[in-house]
């Protein structure tokens, strides 16, 4: 069989129907669920019957106190029961990550100086300063004294040099 293509117009009416169809569907499962709500509670709490004296009154609450402990009792067990599920649950994600590997990112360069990494890996409550310039010796520099006066006759400097370039012209 040759396969056609959908035109646009025929995908979206279908698209249309289907979304009609499930819109009825959830429709009757709303109202399919608040039948069985009204069921289960006409069944587990009758109507209270209020006439009486007051020990029947009394004897009645006390009847109700032992309902909602019960009832107490049960959400505490499902509760903890729906905790375990969801522990187990986040065990297995875990294993399937171990199992299928994790995908190493690419990693984006940061700029940051030494300190700043290792306060960040180290936390704040280890201090180490990586700043070299502190931790090195301060050598105090000796300036040599020329004399002023050679600095000053710059004729006499000139000469001296005219005289040493005559000795390599000549060999």
């Amino acid at each position: 069989m040759s396969e056609k293509k959908l035109t646009s117009s025929r995908r979206h009416h279908l698209k249309s129907l289907i979304l009609q169809i499930a819109q009825n569907w959830l429709e009757q499962e709303k109202k399919e669920s608040i039948a069985a709500k009204e069921a289960y509670m006409s069944e587990t709490c009758p109507a209270p019957d209020l006439n009486g004296d007051q020990s029947a009154l009394m004897e009645y609450c006390k009847k109700l106190h032992g309902l909602i402990d019960k009832i107490d009792e049960d959400r505490y067990d499902v509760e903890a029961k729906v905790q375990k599920a969801d522990k187990e649950i986040e065990d297995l994600k875990i294993k399937v990550v171990d199992l299928i590997g994790v995908k190493k990112p690419a990693l984006k360069k940061v700029r940051m100086s030494a300190d700043t990494m290792l306060k960040a890996l180290l936390g704040t409550k280890h201090t180490v300063n990586m700043d070299l310039r502190t931790n090195l010796k301060q050598v105090k520099k000796e300036t040599k004294e020329e004399p002023t006066e050679a600095v000053g006759d710059w004729r006499k400097n000139i000469e001296d040099k005219a005289d040493r370039k005559k000795m390599f012209e000549s060999s």
